[in-house]
């Protein structure tokens, strides 16, 4: 596999903090490569220096010639106004040697794909999830050597991360897709990397998907404390000869004491870069004893003539883990504001214990006055907190959420995601609950923290109801799962892994091709227009499409089994193969289109 994109040497500073420091890092032909990390260690500022659009402090980037890299960035904004055709323009605007019809012809098959039917609407106005696949169509419209994603699954449902990951796998562009979502690296990626500082490089690259990258940085691990072992019984002994006051009179006896001190250095650098922390989260539960804490009867609710849900019957008691899920617009959140009391019900009954606590972790994430100091947002009453009927410092407060004294003085406004979302868990842990809800609590946390959080979670005695699009959380959290279809039906499953498989089950076959829109709009007109050798590659085209997809499918199985993975000349033969399949499809789905066209 050869290189596409790299960086050597990098170091890349905000103010005093430096980010990293010496970092190398490659992506070749061929790679899908997860890029994980904690909060703050600069994974998406890696993938901006990679894509070009921020320089490093030091060192060097490299991309192969003439390598097309496409960038999409966490958010997706549009103006008003544009509708999607026109944002899929703008995105080929660069692309040389392509026709204006050429350009609609893979701006109809890429929309396609990515299962837009209305491509005049108005990019604005689209939900955020489909604003995520019309920025991801944008990239994939400039036939990209090198794809580079981050956070590509914030806003997605879990159908668009179907697709996501259907996309990339089936892509013949090396990757690069900074996300938290563990299922998604499984599937996905063929390698992974993770930014952090106690790896010597401050980057650990690994072949394999994600469970691949927990077994060999675990190894890592084991060895580097056996190391570190090893190197404090030599200081140790160093230490002790140096005790004895060895005089430096000698070659032998300077070189000794040289060694000492670069033992020393060693050990203390090995033991910095080991200390790491992830945030000490605790919720608390008010050890209600009643039973039964809110109950739900033949709930549905309606906005504008549209049925979200109807006939939801659930009862949530103490220790019950909730988990919702649904297409974006489902009526997930709806029926956690529902269920919280917000409003009513359509119709149907909602009953709540006396008395009962509620906490909740909204997902816009509001932190109002963000003119507020941290400080200030931790502990608005003073300089400590209660917590469990202990009063605690906010330096010690702010510290078990990750938080340095020097940044107790910083305005809210400042703060990362991530950091918001740490602000906003530390003020819930001081409210003791007997029901949590929680909507989309993992947007912007990085895998340390998710995992302290799902063990917390678990381990809440309350009741949880639970909106999130990452299936790990689903999985591991819930103990039941309420499937809402979006077309008013609601499902209740034991387990998450039910529910995925209805998913599936229930996901409607590929497009008829025969039934697909030309390029102007679907007409019956007569194919008076096609010539007698044209006309028979039409009749033809369907079969031979089929084929070429078949082809395509056979070579990805191929690509994903692992004794390719693990063969390097199997790969570069796969992916070259993969490429050449895909361009094949594409082509074809060009020429059927400019046929048809010819119908109009």
């Amino acid at each position: 596999m050869f290189p596409l994109v790299s960086c050597h040497a990098i170091r890349k500073s905000f103010g005093t903090r430096a980010l990293f420091d010496n970092l190398s890092f490659v992506l070749s032909e061929g790679q899908r490569m997860g890029l994980i990390g904690p909060n703050g260690s600069g994974k998406s500022t890696l993938a901006k220096i990679l894509a070009g659009l921020e320089e490093p402090d030091s060192g060097t980037r490299s991309v192969r010639k003439k390598a097309r890299l496409t960038y999409v960035a966490q958010d997706s904004i549009y103006e008003p106004g544009q509708s999607v055709r026109q944002v899929l323009l703008g995105a080929m605007s660069e692309m040389e040697g392509e026709t204006a019809e050429e350009k609609a012809v893979e701006i109809e098959v890429q929309a396609d794909r990515s299962g837009f039917e209305d491509l005049d609407v108005d990019a604005s106005t689209l939900s955020g999830g489909w604003k995520k696949r019309l920025a991801i169509t944008c990239a994939m419209v400039q036939r990209p050597d090198v794809l580079i994603l981050d956070e590509p699954t914030n806003h997605l449902d879990l159908d668009g991360i179907f697709w996501l990951e259907k996309l990339l796998t089936s892509s013949a562009a090396a990757s690069l897709v900074i996300t938290h979502d563990r299922y998604f690296l499984e599937t996905v990626a063929t390698h992974m990397a993770e930014i952090n500082r106690t790896y010597p490089d401050g980057i650990f690259p690994c072949d394999g998907n994600y469970s691949k990258f927990l077994e060999r940085r675990e190894e890592f691990y084991e060895a580097e404390a056996k190391r570190e072992s090893g190197l404090r019984n030599r200081v140790g002994r160093e230490i002790e000869w140096l005790r004895r006051g060895p005089k430096a009179r000698t070659t032998k006896s300077k070189a000794r004491i040289d060694n000492a001190e670069d033992l020393i250095s060693q050990l203390a650098e090995m033991q910095s870069r080991a200390r790491t922390s992830t945030a000490n989260i605790d919720f608390t539960g008010s050890e209600r004893k009643t039973k039964k804490l809110i109950v739900g009867e033949s709930l549905a609710m309606a906005f504008d003539q549209r049925q979200l849900f109807s006939g939801i019957n659930v009862t949530l008691t103490s220790g019950m883990r909730l988990g919702l899920s649904g297409a974006n617009g489902s009526g997930k959140t709806t029926l956690l504001k529902l269920l919280r009391g917000d409003f009513p019900p359509t119709a149907g009954t909602v009953e709540r214990a006396d008395n009962l606590r509620i906490v909740t972790l909204d997902q816009t994430r509001s932190m109002g006055d963000e003119k507020l100091t941290l400080k200030e947002a931790l502990a608005p009453d003073g300089d400590s907190v209660i917590f469990r009927d202990r009063v605690i410092h906010v330096n010690a407060w702010a510290k078990r959420f990750l938080f340095s004294n020097d940044s107790l003085v910083q305005p809210v406004a400042n703060l990362s995601g991530g950091e918001r979302a740490r602000v906003l868990v530390a003020r819930l842990m001081l409210q003791p609950a007997d029901v949590l809800f929680l909507d989309e609590p993992t947007n912007d946390l990085d895998i340390p923290t998710l995992e302290v959080l799902e063990e917390n979670l678990a381990d809440f005695p309350g009741a949880i109801v639970l909106v999130t699009h990452d299936r790990y959380l689903l999985d591991r959290v819930s103990n039941a799962v309420l499937g809402l279809d979006g077309y008013g039906g609601a499902t209740l499953f034991a387990e998450y892994a039910q529910f995925e498989q209805s998913l599936l089950n229930k996901r409607p076959p590929a497009k008829d091709k025969t039934e697909a829109k030309s390029l102007a709009s679907e007409v019956a007109a007569p194919k008076k227009k096609l010539s007698y050798i044209e006309q028979r590659e039409f009749d033809g085209m369907e079969k031979r499409i089929h084929e070429a997809e078949t082809h395509l499918e056979q070579v990805q199985h191929a690509l994903a089994a692992p004794e390719a993975i693990s063969n390097p000349e199997l790969l570069q033969k796969y992916s070259a193969q993969l490429s050449a399949a895909q361009t094949v499809v594409d082509e074809m789905y060009a020429r059927w289109a400019a046929l048809e066209a010819k119908l109009i």
